[in-house]
């Protein structure tokens, strides 16, 4: 309501006319769903409510380290060391702990935070002694508790590749991605990045050939343009980690009583409070450190195999904060990664990117001279014009929300010729910034997007009436160049 003046003098008031401006949300902000060391911090549940953390010594220190990798030297309970030429030497060979790896977690975040990623959430679905893969039911629980969180932009489950490798497990694993899916399309603000199931025993040495149709089948057919499927696992350069303290040592051949006692567990120094002897005659811990350094040595050789996901949300990250998230994901380099387990070529690749179903997977390759690269950028919704690229998926993410947060102070606001005018002027101004940062093609603003709003433009009397604003916008967001192709031909000679 206008004041009303009633005493004389002069006044002043100050009337806006510039239009608000749309901040721009965060565009690469995963949430991690697995299985933690530790269900309380500071006497605080940490079980299905989602933290935010900006590092892996914070991870660490809420929740706690990786479950302690099992290596041991044949059904012993401990690893055997024998005797040789005066030398320590291992009997028999270690157990490669992959096989019996259920919890994840730690080892993604390394991977994540070692590609580029930033800030991320934790749901732990609970501790290691809690956990239960025989269902999907706590990983879903924990899905629903990230329905309520606004930041996240990413959905990966770091466990679900331990659920069991069997039609049941099968079905656990994939239904669990779908309601992923089904989430991002109901909130319309994040995506999912998809594993393909494997069978733990084959260490990720399959062939997609052999695995395309299950995989492909049992995703389904529904919000695809939300998920991103990526091939194949990868070998990293992390070592597992191992609880010194639990690993008992054990005399083979050759080895006295004096040099091993009993219940000699791996360490490098002597407990605190016992003083370490450098005489190699009589010093238990002049021996125990050319051990450890022989046990650690073996030990090291055991490497993580990972699904790629967790790289691919750091390589989201990057690109995202050096590019700009309309820039395909894709010819970036992976780190912590020493290869993919299956080497793919182009051959291999065109069923993978281009296929009838559409349900397009990417592919992780090596080229020599350059590195492990991610080859894809396509959802799984590989076939659709639309949302064919995740770029352009991801793009229209982030205007959808920046939109939607900047006009919800215009919600109750008179739904007049005045406030269509600001609503159109500062959805055009961000979309101008956007343009110009080449996320729009065309020469001009008006060949990049449109922004309509207005009776007899968007609107019916009746939807004044029943107090609805509508507001049309479109974007030429751009494409990736996926297929360069260079057409060469001979010349006439003219002189």
């Amino acid at each position: 309501m206008a004041t009303t003046y009633k005493t004389p003098g002069v006044y002043v008031e100050e009337i806006s006319k510039l239009p608000p401006s749309v901040a721009q949300v965060e565009t690469a902000i995963p949430a991690f769903i697995g299985y933690t060391q530790n269900n309380s911090y500071n006497g605080l549940a940490l079980v299905n409510k989602p933290k935010r953390i900006k590092s892996l010594a914070e991870f660490v220190e809420i929740f706690g380290l990786a479950e302690s990798a099992g290596i041991f030297t044949g059904a012993d309970s401990g690893i055997k060391i024998r005797k040789e030429n005066n030398e320590f030497k291992l009997e028999g060979s270690l157990t490669d702990p992959l096989i019996n790896l259920k919890y994840r977690m730690y080892y993604s975040l390394q991977l994540y935070f070692a590609n580029g990623g930033g800030p991320c959430y934790i749901i732990s679905c609970g501790s290691y002694d809690d956990a239960d893969l025989t269902g999907s039911t706590q990983m879903a629980t924990a899905l629903e508790a990230l329905k309520k969180e606004d930041e996240p932009t990413i959905i990966i489950f770091t466990d679900a590749v331990s659920f069991e490798y069997t039609n049941d497990g099968k079905t656990l694993f994939y239904d669990l991605y779908k309601a992923a899916l089904t989430q991002c399309a109901e909130l319309m603000d994040r995506i999912t990045v998809v594993d393909v199931f494997l069978d733990p025993a084959e260490k990720g040495e399959v062939e997609f050939d052999d695995i395309k149709d299950d995989f492909r089948t049992r995703i389904g057919n529904q919000n695809l343009s939300y998920g991103m499927a990526y091939y194949p696992w990868l070998k990293t350069s992390l070592n597992y980690y191992i609880d010194e303290s639990a690993i008992s040592i054990i005399r083979g051949t050759g080895v006295s009583n004096t040099e091993i006692p009993d219940n000699t567990v791996l360490r490098k120094y002597p407990p605190e409070g016992e003083v370490e002897i450098t005489d190699p005659d009589t010093s238990l811990y002049h021996h125990q450190s050319s051990i450890y350094a022989l046990i650690k040595k073996e030990i090291e050789k055991f490497k993580i195999i990972a699904p790629p996901s967790p790289a691919i949300a750091g390589v989201y990250c990057t690109v995202d904060n050096t590019r700009g998230v309309w820039k395909a994901p894709a010819n970036v380099s992976l780190t912590y990664v020493s290869e993919p387990i299956v080497k793919i070529n182009d051959n291999d690749q065109k069923d993978m990117n281009d296929t009838t179903s559409g349900k397009s997977v990417n592919a992780i390759r090596n080229f020599t001279g350059k590195g492990i690269l991610v080859w894809g950028a396509r959802t799984l919704a590989g076939n659709d014009n639309e949302w064919r690229y995740i770029s352009v998926r991801r793009f229209y993410n982030m205007v959808e929300e920046s939109c939607k947060k900047a006009s919800e102070q215009f919600v109750f606001e008179p739904n007049d010729k005045n406030t269509w005018t600001k609503v159109r002027a500062m959805i055009e101004n961000f979309l101008t910034l956007q343009w110009r940062a080449g996320a729009l093609m065309g020469a001009k603003p008006e060949e990049a997007f449109f922004v309509r709003v207005g009776l007899g433009e968007t609107m019916t009397a009746l939807d004044i009436l029943e107090g609805r604003m509508i507001v049309e916008i479109g974007l030429a967001v751009v494409r990736p160049a996926e297929f360069i192709i260079l057409r060469f031909s001979h010349k006439m000679a003219v002189s």
